[in-house]
């Protein structure tokens, strides 16, 4: 066999390795908190020193904060095995349950007629129970999914368990986060191998639960009327509405330019964290709104691609399901500013200011690309390359390639 021969059948032996990293999801979540960062500063700065009386910069130092927080916590979760989170689900859970009755129990401060934080509101316990309570329900669904079609060990239990972490929410009150984590639970149970004929009795008694839970919870009710008035005209929808259209038609098509916006200094409510969207469209128009929601259905494209790819059905459950969760904050917030959903209180994901819900959502992003990692070293095993093997970045031998490994002939096929 001559030398040229040889050469081009070890380059055919070559394959990449796989280093768990999935690069379009880290450049996405990149983008989206450094253009959040930019948004969060031109939508707080007027806010800081008019309502809270504090420096311009003030809100924006404390969310780069909670971004340096929740990397780390997100660079941790990563290089953690999540089959070991199996030893922290039922502790965090209970200190979870813990914090949420602290919060109807022993916090009197109400801040938009609700309260949901703890240590003067730094604490928002109902993000913490969203990301808890996703990893809860992988576990759970892992472990029983050999008896998920039987109603009195599969459903019911499933229902108490979103029953009771939704009711300590609701009497905060945060109607939007306990819907949302019902959501969640639903497509979990279903991801996990529910049969339709559980979930759809299931789907109809939380609807039933969700409308009683609209006629006795006041600001449900007049989010409900508000909903139906915007829809038959915008000029008669809320207030915080009929400004969010303002934003939005003064934006157009291009945008006023980043920092040019004059809603946020007119009356738009919350700017830094509910309508932050609002503030993103006037600055840079449909252009730019559309650029954000490209980013969060690429973030659902290579969320629902890794758990695809799981090696096993508790990563693709924790995978899909902290996925789910983000995007449909994100899907949420931007639809409720555009009055295609009854109002609620969800944050835009790595854009609006919070620190418990950054900081949850970063680390959310850690077990995914934890569980993308497990992916490429169960790849790289049954491919011969332990993830540790040497990279060779010589040009003729491409970018991050390692020779195959040398197998014995006993296992060769």
């Amino acid at each position: 066999m001559s030398p040229k021969s040889i050469l081009v059948d070890q380059k055919k032996k070559r394959r990449p390795l796989y280093l768990g990293v999935d690069v379009p999801l880290l450049l996405v979540v990149i983008t989206l908190i450094t253009f959040g960062l930019l948004m969060l500063y031109s939508a707080s700065w007027q806010y800081a020193v008019s309502i809270m009386g504090q420096k311009p910069s003030y809100l924006l130092e404390r969310q780069i904060k909670f971004v340096l927080l929740g990397g780390l916590a997100a660079i941790i979760a990563f290089f953690f095995d999540y089959h070991k989170m199996k030893n922290f689900v039922i502790p965090g859970m209970v200190v979870t349950l813990i914090m949420l009755l602290l919060v109807i129990f022993y916090v009197n401060e109400v801040r938009l007629g609700a309260r949901r934080g703890l240590f003067q509101g730094s604490i928002q316990p109902s993000e913490l129970a969203k990301l808890v309570l996703i990893i809860y329900l992988a576990f759970w669904l892992h472990g029983k999914q050999d008896l998920l079609h039987h109603f009195t060990f599969g459903m019911l239990p499933m229902a108490a368990i979103l029953g009771i972490a939704s009711a300590l929410i609701l009497f905060q009150p945060d109607l939007s986060a306990a819907i949302t984590i019902f959501i969640i639970g639903g497509l979990m149970f279903f991801m996990a191998g529910g049969e339709m004929r559980q979930i759809i009795p299931a789907l109809i008694i939380s609807l039933v639960f969700g409308m009683v839970s609209v006629l006795f919870y006041s600001t449900g009710k007049e989010r409900i009327t508000s909903f139906i008035q915007g829809m038959q005209d915008p000029q008669m929808a809320s207030y915080h509405l009929v400004r969010s259209f303002e934003a939005i038609v003064n934006g157009g098509v291009f945008g006023v330019g980043i920092g040019r916006a004059n809603t946020k200094f007119t009356g738009l409510p919350v700017a830094p964290t509910d309508s932050i969207f609002s503030v993103i469209v006037e600055e840079t128009g449909i252009i730019g709104a559309s650029f954000i929601i490209i980013l969060f259905n690429i973030f659902l494209w290579r969320g629902l691609t890794i758990a695809k790819r799981s090696p096993d059905l508790l990563g693709r459950l924790l995978a899909s399901g902290i996925t789910v969760w983000i995007f449909l904050e994100a899907f949420i917030n931007m639809s409720v500013l555009v009055n295609l959903l009854p109002f609620a209180g969800n944050a835009l994901p790595f854009i609006s200011y919070g620190g418990s819900s950054l900081t949850m959502v970063l680390v959310g992003v850690g077990i995914i690309m934890s569980v993308a990692r497990h992916t490429a070293i169960k790849t790289n095993q049954e491919e011969g390359r332990p993830l540790n093997a040497v990279v060779s970045l010589r040009r003729n031998d491409g970018w991050r390639s390692v020779s195959r490994t040398c197998r014995p002939s006993s296992t060769r096929k």
